[in-house]
């Protein structure tokens, strides 16, 4: 499904140049469940987002599902991006004015989706919180509002999830939650890339990439 190949993503600033990701080869097949991890600075974050169309590589190539993403315009990956790939991040991103029901459909209103009401409603049962779909962030638990965070990702029915850090502002219990929340979306078929620093969310998934200044250092499958 995902097929990098020696990919690197150089950043410029001014007449200096940060090297990122250096020489990246990796393939991810549908339906798999992996962690990426490393210290900060090595290229976890980036990595990511040039698999989610966020960012682009500075050299190599990046097939998608079949098709040389790499060449494609901002347009397109835009469209990509919207239709195959779901994000999850650390800080959950919601809209604090708004419930949680308004803050899942909020892709909808973007790319013009129909039923906006019960496809939420539905993507907010999928996570257990159709319950609290009419209160705000504010007035939800960390936990609570990132199973949120997750149903605006599942909204338009993603083939993948990109989660950056998802369990990183959570106490052990909603950390429980989420990570079962994840492996549950991935036994229903969804393809799970999760950035992570804790060993212990790498460890419940089925693959663990590790980076170190750029480079694949270890890639491991997990029993």
């Amino acid at each position: 499904m995902i097929e990098l190949k020696n990919v690197a993503k150089i950043y410029r600033m001014g007449k200096v140049e940060i090297p990122a990701l250096r020489g990246v080869n990796l393939t991810i097949e549908r339906g798999e469940m992996v962690a990426i991890i490393g210290a900060s600075g090595s290229g976890k974050s980036t990595l990511m987002n040039i698999i989610g169309f966020l960012d682009k590589l500075t050299s190599g190539t990046y097939i998608f599902d079949g098709t040389d993403v790499s060449r494609l315009s901002d347009n397109r990956l835009a469209v990509m991006r919207g239709k195959e790939i779901g994000f999850v991040f650390q800080d959950y991103n919601l809209l604090q004015r708004t419930n949680a029901i308004s803050n899942v459909e909020l892709p909808l209103i973007y790319s013009g989706g129909s039923h906006k009401r019960q496809r939420a409603l539905e993507a907010l049962e999928r996570v257990g919180l159709a319950a609290r779909g009419h209160h705000k962030p504010t007035e939800l638990s960390g936990g609570e509002q990132q199973r949120v965070a997750i149903a605006r990702a599942l909204i338009n029915k993603p083939s993948i999830i990109l989660a950056d850090e998802p369990t990183g502002n959570l106490d052990s219990v909603s950390t429980e939650e989420i990570t079962t929340i994840f492996r549950q979306l991935n036994q229903d078929g969804i393809t799970v890339i999760m950035v992570t620093h804790e060993m212990d969310i790498a460890a419940k998934c089925k693959r663990t990439i590790r980076l170190l200044d750029g480079q694949i250092i270890s890639d491991e499958r997990v029993s």
